[in-house]
């Protein structure tokens, strides 16, 4: 039974519900990784290393890579994985109920109070942030990002490294583009383009050709 994991990456202040969602399942952090020069967010106190100094043991251990911005996951994952960890954990706060049918890729992380419906599938390192709702049948593709409180209605399908802000929402049966980022609050009624930032109620197309969240792309 898994009772230690590794957190890789420590400079995004959603490590702190990364911790709360560990503690609640009994889990500790064995080591933290510092990847990247920043500010650590850790509240407790685990060792914090280089990834140079990761011996062969801690290697076996399940990682956990708790950044927001797809862009910044994809690069922290590919540097675990070219380091030699092999296992990701998969954190759902137990105040979550997961739906009996649903697929489930490594390094998904669903924060709490979150509502999950049935038959939709969640690709590589998705993280869903607090209090949002998913639709059932919903198709949520590697390294998508939904922030707190977002409704995604049923039939939705996010593509690789999309972002959906604070509050927004989402009707059935759209379609959001690859790299897209659709802010805080908006209501979104027809597809998104790739590549694509939408803002407003209803969700206008304000700027095209954008790499993604954070000026980062998702491979």
């Amino acid at each position: 039974m898994i009772k230690h994991v590794v957190i890789y990456g420590i400079g995004s202040p959603l490590l702190v519900d990364y911790e709360e969602s560990l503690a609640k399942a009994g889990l500790e952090i064995y080591i933290a990784v510092e990847n990247a020069p920043c500010k650590s967010w850790l509240t407790k106190g685990p060792p914090i290393v280089k990834p140079h100094s990761i011996g062969p043991a801690i290697l076996d251990l399940p990682f956990l890579v708790p950044l927001f911005t797809p862009g910044h996951r994809q690069m922290a994952v590919f540097e675990a994985r070219q380091i030699g960890f092999g296992h990701s954990l998969n954190l759902i706060d137990v105040s979550v109920s997961m739906p009996r049918v649903s697929t489930v890729e490594d390094g998904l992380f669903i924060n709490s109070g979150c509502s999950i419906g049935a038959t939709s599938y969640f690709g590589e390192f998705v993280c869903i942030n607090r209090g949002a709702s998913i639709g059932h049948h919903v198709h949520l593709e590697r390294f998508v990002s939904i922030g707190p409180g977002a409704v995604i209605g049923a039939m939705v399908k996010i593509n690789k490294g999309a972002v959906v802000g604070t509050g927004a929402v989402i009707l059935p049966k759209i379609n959001i583009g690859e790299n897209s980022v659709v802010g805080a609050g908006a209501v979104v009624t027809r597809d998104v383009p790739p590549n694509s930032l939408v803002f407003g109620n209803p969700a206008r197309i304000v700027r095209e050709g954008i790499l993604g969240y954070n000026d980062l792309t998702v491979e």
